[in-house]
């Protein structure tokens, strides 16, 4: 027999070896790389189980003024979209008057992409992996192991997601964190090529006077790049025409602060860019930042307007983001709410 031969069967023999033991290739529906969750193999809330009702009282004693600052932009067809997203609003006039005192009614038409536009939640249906199962056939995988099975397999897409649709998002209402990135590194808005670093997320909270100890599971850790001021231009904002034009991309994370996330066990990551990771990605060997978020449980909140929170050196606040139940949907539209 041949060396190369031997080679392949010794590198088969291994393989076959791992496949057995439950190692290489093994995951199956039950168990994966990062399922089942900690919250339970059936989970569909993901780190939103952290805010529980003893961190919302303590989360209710942080306020001080009651000042409220608005986190979120405004619904409008002007709004940046990432790619080609539709937003159609009518409202149906109120008709012509005919009578001293007689009511009427106006109503509004949409259609558009529901959760996936403007200030928008990232739920665990959004975004999943191919993986190869033990079996050895190729299958999408989401948050928990949950599979396209799981999530289409019936209804095809009809009326919504199966499984891990946003509804299943408890309300998050707990301590937030500002990470002022860009008053850190003493910029209004951070480049568009500028991946964020855990040396800055470190050195950020160290200037505002926030341990990193002392980040709890269930806070909500927003991001800011100061991207925000780009809002009113679509294509430098980064309407996903990559150095076309006005677009050079935009800053964000990359996955080395994402695992940090993670592990810090937030309920939610936010930021005021179109994807909270640098886009496009400038490493993308090391990883995919909305997969080392979401499978763990970390659902994320995207073009988020952070200026006013920056402008008043506000780092800590009681948050409120509370996603629609709309059945089945893969993200939602929200109105975060800051207050001091």
């Amino acid at each position: 027999m041949r060396t190369s031969t031997v080679i392949r069967l010794t590198a088969f023999t291994v393989l076959a070896a791992a496949f057995a033991a439950g190692g290489l290739l093994a995951q199956t529906r039950e168990k994966g790389p990062f399922w089942p969750s900690p919250h339970g193999p059936k989970d569909q809330a993901g780190n939103t189980n952290y805010v529980t009702p003893e961190k919302i009282l303590r989360a209710l004693r942080i306020p001080k003024t009651g000042q409220t600052y608005e986190l979120g932009h405004i619904y409008e067809p002007t709004m940046p979209q990432y790619g080609n997203r539709p937003f159609y609003l009518i409202t149906h006039l109120a008709p012509t008057p005919q009578k001293d005192g007689q009511g009427f009614a106006q109503q509004e038409y949409f259609t558009g992409y529901i959760g996936q536009m403007g200030t928008q939640y990232d739920g665990f249906g959004h975004q999943g992996r191919v993986m190869r199962m033990a079996d050895g056939t190729l299958t999408n995988v989401y948050y928990n192991g949950f599979t396209q099975q799981d999530l289409t397999g019936r209804n095809r897409g009809q009326g919504g997601l199966e499984a891990l649709g946003v509804e299943h998002i408890k309300p998050i209402v707990t301590r937030g964190i500002l990470v002022d990135v860009a008053g850190y590194k003493g910029v209004a808005t951070l480049d568009s090529r500028y991946e964020v670093t855990l040396a800055d997320v470190r050195g950020a909270l160290a200037k505002q006077g926030i341990r990193e100890e002392s980040i709890e599971a269930g806070d909500a850790i927003l991001f800011n790049y100061g991207w925000a001021v780009n809002w009113g231009n679509p294509a430098k904002y980064n309407d996903s025409r990559f150095f076309v034009g006005e677009n050079q991309g935009s800053p964000g994370i990359g996955v080395e602060v994402a695992r940090w996330v993670a592990e810090k066990k937030a309920s939610m990551v936010g930021a005021d860019s179109c994807c909270v990771t640098i886009q496009p990605p400038t490493r993308p060997e090391l990883g995919n930042v909305h997969h080392e978020l979401l499978f763990a449980g970390v659902g994320m909140l995207e073009n988020m307007d952070l200026r006013e929170l920056a402008r008043d050196r506000v780092y800590e606040f009681l948050y409120l983001n509370l996603v629609e139940r709309i059945k089945g949907a893969t993200g939602s539209p929200v109105r975060p709410i800051a207050i001091r």
